[in-house]
């Protein structure tokens, strides 16, 4: 027994006094002369022994009367150890989107959100948090309605970020009881459910489990191929549970271009293919339903309108360029050096100097500016090249060219891991017919070699923005024309020359976006959806602006780029699809110092630890009771 005032058990002392009394007898008796008191002798000596009970009984019962009264105002009380000290709570409640799965007719997070509210007071002060959100030291009753209207988010800490996240919401008291509640489903990740023990942090775990674990998601969509007016695009889904089939639909805005149903195979995949009109504007959206998470049931894309990328020949004239970079795709220009407007340079994609014999300084400088812009540039020298005008110009591409060689060389060796060929050729290439040159310069470069001779020199060497060819390829000096090899080579400069726009990227990863406008001075490009907007990073350029997105945006959704009011591009986000798959660690893994299932035991037992059994109550009630036995020995205690 403990007692919350334990300096008033000093006036227990005070008993003494009663009991001093009682011994010593300090009242005064006054003697009255009587005539003949023998015949009261036996009556008196019975007095006497009744009297000296009755006092004895009265000294007990008052001292026990003063005993329960200073033992109630003492405040005795019964409790743990831990039910003493000061707690601090903080709760995890994790809001990812597997937290959408289905108990009854809600979702996990929803029981969760509608548990803590009906366990935790309201007026209590503890710090909550979750994937995306953080309430610091506050009560339910102030953050009630932020906490009610909790959305997912596409974010999921593991066990290792949930407690760094709690320390800091802790205080630096070590005196205190530390209780960290994490409410998940514990998706199985990397370290998820696994705490390391402190001594002043206890973790309690709490797994949501759903009623059914079976989910459909939409995983990727990709362009199949492209032919004339249309483009094929294949749409990948998946499911965790044995299913047959799932109706799927996918939409341009509101509007119904097609639906049709997914059938899955024997891996749990289905392959599902549309086709839409090229070369429009399409703001894709592929949807289905069904009983699992919500999140994965939409997918959005884009196909945008190719912008032209535009290719600039300065030098000998190049109709084999002419009919590679074709006018559906391309915007093509061709002049010699003499005619060239230096102005021009500056707007353009991709420059190839075909066959000059120098480089004029003057044009030395606006490639530089026009590499730094980043723009790409492919050099094809001559047989008479002037090798100090070119090696002025290639230093600054860690490039030189060197000796002349007067030999007939073939050009054996494809670097097919070079980004160049990506996606180019579906296996490797050993037995085309290998294109030749009967003279080439030897080429020193820290860039890659693309294309080699039979003897290991590059024929072909470069990385993007820039490339280096060692021979020219006139249909005298070389075969490279004839070669199946021209047309990719070339394709692949001018294509990547400006980044095309892929039809999604995932929320979360680094992905950045070329978009071919030219901003006044301190312009910039929005992107929005509805009434949401965002400024992502951008650097411009002379003929585009170069957008990354890391950050923004959070929410998944088809976006437009907005040069002010203008709608220059359109883009679309989607989530990750890391949570799609239903795994949960097992509950034997789950290493808190307690693991539950619901919520409202754990805070009951967490109440249990806390109470505090009161009893000044029961010694007010033994002081009374003691009280009325005085009175009764006083009243019928003859």
């Amino acid at each position: 027994m403990q007692f919350k005032h334990p300096e008033i058990l000093w006036a227990l002392l005070l008993l003494l006094i009663p009991v001093i009394v009682h011994l010593f007898q300090l009242r005064r008796f006054k003697k009255t002369p009587f005539t003949n008191v023998k015949m009261l002798q036996k009556v008196v000596a019975e007095s006497q022994k009744s009297k000296s009970l009755k006092k004895w009984l009265l000294l007990v019962t008052r001292l026990f009367l003063f005993s329960a009264l200073i033992l109630a105002f003492a405040q005795p009380f019964f409790a743990n150890k831990s039910a003493l000290q000061e707690k601090e709570t903080v709760i995890y409640l994790d809001n990812s989107f597997s937290m959408q799965a289905k108990k009854g007719n809600t979702s996990l997070l929803e029981n969760a959100i509608q548990e803590v509210l009906k366990n935790v007071p309201s007026d209590q002060k503890i710090s909550l948090f979750t994937n995306n959100h953080t309430f610091k030291k506050t009560t339910f009753k102030a953050i009630q309605n932020d906490f009610l209207s909790l959305s997912y988010s596409a974010d999921q800490l593991s066990s290792s970020e949930i407690e760094l996240k709690a320390k800091t919401l802790f205080s630096k008291n070590q005196n205190t009881q530390k209780d960290l509640i994490v409410i998940s489903d514990f998706q199985k990740q990397e370290d998820t459910g696994v705490f390391p023990e402190s001594s002043n942090l206890q973790v309690h775990l709490v797994k949501q489990m759903a009623d059914e674990l079976l989910n459909v998601a939409i995983d990727s969509v990709y362009i199949q191929k492209e032919k004339g007016d249309s483009v094929e695009i294949n749409v990948l889904l998946s499911t965790n549970e044995g299913l047959e089939n799932t109706p799927i639909a996918i939409y341009d805005a509101d509007k119904l271009m097609a639906k049709t149903a997914a059938v899955f195979d024997k891996n749990k995949k289905a392959l599902v293919s549309f086709s839409l009109p090229a070369n429009e504007t399409i703001l894709g959206r592929i949807t289905l339903s069904d009983v699992g998470l919500d999140y994965d049931n939409q997918f959005y894309f884009t196909l945008n309108k190719k912008d032209k990328i535009k290719v600039f020949v300065i030098g000998e004239e190049a109709t084999f360029l002419e009919k590679i970079y074709t006018d559906d795709e391309f915007e093509f220009e061709s002049t010699a050096l003499k005619n060239l407007n230096y102005s021009s340079i500056e707007n353009q994609n991709l420059i190839v100097l075909n066959g000059l014999e120098a480089i004029p300084e003057p044009l030395i400088q606006a490639l530089v500016s026009f590499s730094r812009n980043k723009g790409t540039i492919t050099v094809i020298p001559n047989v008479t090249s002037n090798i100090d005008s070119y090696n002025s110009f290639l230093k600054n591409f860690n490039t030189t060219l060197g000796q002349f060689i007067n030999f007939n060389q073939e050009i054996t060796s494809i670097n097919f891991n070079h980004p160049l060929y990506a996606n180019v050729f579906d296996n490797k290439v050993t037995n085309f017919q290998y294109p030749s040159t009967t003279h080439y310069w030897l080429i020193k470069t820290k860039t890659s070699s693309i294309l080699s001779f039979a003897n290991g020199s590059p024929f072909l060497a470069g990385e993007k923005g820039f490339y280096m060819f060692s021979a020219s390829l006139d249909r005298e000096k070389s075969t490279f024309k004839n070669s199946p090899l021209i047309v990719p080579t070339f394709y692949k400069m001018g294509f990547e020359s400006l980044e095309q726009q892929q039809l999604y990227t995932r929320i979360g990863t680094n992905m950045s976006l070329d978009i071919p406008v030219q901003l006044a001075k301190d312009a910039i490009l929005k992107v929005a959806k509805n009434d949401f907007e965002f400024i992502p990073q951008q650097q411009p350029y002379a003929n585009k602006v170069v957008l990354n997105f890391s950050e923004n945006p959070k929410e998944d959704g088809n976006y437009q780029i907005k040069n002010k009011e203008n709608i220059v591009k359109h883009i679309s986000f989607n989530y990750p699809r890391t949570e799609s798959d239903l795994i949960f660690i097992a509950d034997n893994t789950l290493n808190g110092q307690t693991n539950q299932t619901s919520i409202s035991t754990l805070f009951e037992n967490l109440e249990k630890d806390n109470t505090i059994r009161e009893l000044w109550k029961w010694f007010i009630i033994l002081a009374v009771l003691f009280a009325f036995i005085e009175i009764g020995i006083q009243k019928y205690f003859k």
